[in-house]
């Protein structure tokens, strides 16, 4: 059973596939950030860094876009044909969303994707197939079917929901993605940066996303959205997946336990049946899977006991890598394993598990050390950093200082503040506002015991920061002088 949920509130889309009642992906939009993956611009390009065969290009969305112009991203000092030069203007597609400080990963190569072929114009005679279509007698119909209908300038891609589809059905879908492509090219004088193509909205892009022929239902808690998924004609005829309007007062994700396991999916932690558990961080290089085996330690045969673990471990890794659209460099340091053979039967599984995966997975193999390699196309920010912002404590880093640290550096200051003649300058570095959350949280006892008892009372905390509000307004009234 194999079914998408689709969770519409005022400024949040959320969207859970699940397979058998399990979540196996996640999406996450909000309205002030959509996702701007498939939009089509006219771009200014501001800068080309040569040696890297890349440029800056101004797309109009406030940070500027990153654009490859070559044909690897090595240094290169040789000239390419197609190099651009700073205030030429590019029609680009975006690729890969900004994430962070980074900006948009553009192309020049447009494509425009639909539920059973992806469009390339200007690429005339470029026909392929999805490498998951296995058959070659269907392979072979579909580019049939690709030669006679496509135009002479363009190409396509059948997608893997192309297979068994009749020339009827990528007929109607050829001309619809045909006429995007026309909009681009009447609006593509445009002055730039300028906005050429906008995708589709969140909803009709999803459920374009997921659409899959052995998608049985797609459940929606809002009206409007059902009614517009019902427009397409997507969900009508037989064999298509069934729309079903859910109206019950039980929220949607919640009804169907995906809430709770939402909220796992964000956990650093995940266990294994076997006793073992992995611990996923990611960092802005790349993501690290560690796996350590736990409770599973110490039962019978070690190697047994370790390429089992790891091989469970393998299957959850992929499980959480689309779970938590987990992207860019991925590094598993699986348990180690002595006997070659081992090694080769982890990798395998892992190549196997990655294959359910419908965003493109190559397992790249061990490294000397041990680790293994892993490449996911990186689309869209992970779930992670989708559904949560850093800390104001820790600014992300998950530590605080430790009650002890904090105490000692606070009994320094505030001692020589406190000592006779009060030092402005002193005063200013004295956390007395931390030391009044810890008086007011608790605290007061282990904090008094850590300071002596010298200046711990509440009264003295109090003094500290009416004496630091005063030097606050006084060098505000200095400053506007």
């Amino acid at each position: 059973m194999k079914r998408v949920l689709m969770d519409i509130d005022t400024n949040l889309f959320r969207l859970a596939l699940l397979e058998n009642g399990e979540p196996v992906e996640f999406y996450v939009e909000r309205k002030q950030t959509e996702s701007l993956v498939g939009n089509v611009y006219a771009g200014r390009v501001e800068t080309v860094v040569p040696n890297l065969q890349a440029a800056f290009v101004d797309i109009g969305t406030g940070k500027n876009g990153y654009l490859y112009y070559g044909n690897t991203r090595a240094a290169s000092g040789v000239e390419k044909e197609n190099r651009p030069k700073a205030g030429d203007t590019l029609v680009v597609q975006v690729e890969k969303d900004a994430v962070g400080t980074k900006g948009a990963v553009l192309t020049r190569n447009i494509s425009f994707a639909g539920k059973f072929l992806a469009l390339l114009p200007n690429e005339g005679g470029e026909i392929g197939v999805s490498r998951k279509i296995t058959n070659e007698a269907e392979r072979r119909r579909m580019q049939e079917i690709m030669e006679e209908l496509l135009p002479s300038d363009c190409g396509a891609i059948v997608r893997t929901n192309g297979a068994g589809r009749s020339k009827e059905e990528f007929q109607k879908e050829l001309e619809s993605l045909l006429q995007k492509w026309q909009s681009v090219k009447r609006a593509e004088y445009r002055k730039a940066p300028a906005l050429l193509w906008q995708e589709n909205i969140p909803v009709l892009k999803a459920a374009r996303d997921f659409y899959s022929a052995d998608l049985d239902s797609v459940v929606v808690n809002d009206k409007e959205t059902y009614e517009l998924l019902a427009a397409t004609g997507d969900f009508s005829r037989e064999g298509q997946p069934k729309l079903e309007l859910y109206e019950e007062k039980t929220p949607l994700f919640a009804s169907f336990y995906a809430e709770s396991k939402l909220e796992k999916a964000l956990s650093q932690k995940v266990w294994l049946k076997s006793g073992g558990y992995l611990v996923i961080e990611e960092t802005e290089a790349c993501v690290v899977i560690d796996v350590n085996s736990a409770k599973a330690a110490g039962r019978g045969d070690l190697e047994k006991m370790i390429l089992k673990t790891n091989l469970e471990a393998a299957e959850e890794a992929a499980k959480q890598m689309r779970l938590r659209n987990l992207s860019g460099i991925i590094i598993i340091d699986f348990i180690d394993m002595v006997q070659e053979e081992s090694r080769n039967i982890l990798t395998k599984t892992l190549k196997a598990a990655v294959e359910k995966d419908r965003v493109k997975t190559v397992v790249v193999g061990m490294t000397e050390l041990g680790l293994m390699q892993v490449t996911r196309k990186k689309t869209k920010p992970s779930l992670l950093k989708q559904t949560t912002t850093n800390c104001r404590s820790c600014e992300g880093s998950g530590r605080v200082f430790s009650i002890d640290w904090t105490a000692a550096k606070m009994r320094r200051e505030t001692k020589t503040i406190f000592a006779g003649t009060i030092c402005r300058k002193l005063l200013v570095k004295a956390d007395v506002r931390l030391l009044q959350v810890y008086l007011s949280n608790g605290f007061a006892e282990e904090m008094a015991r850590l300071y002596g008892g010298e200046v711990l009372t509440e009264s003295v905390a109090n003094a500290a920061f009416g004496e630091y509000e005063i030097l606050r307004m006084e060098t505000k009234h200095t400053q506007n002088l």
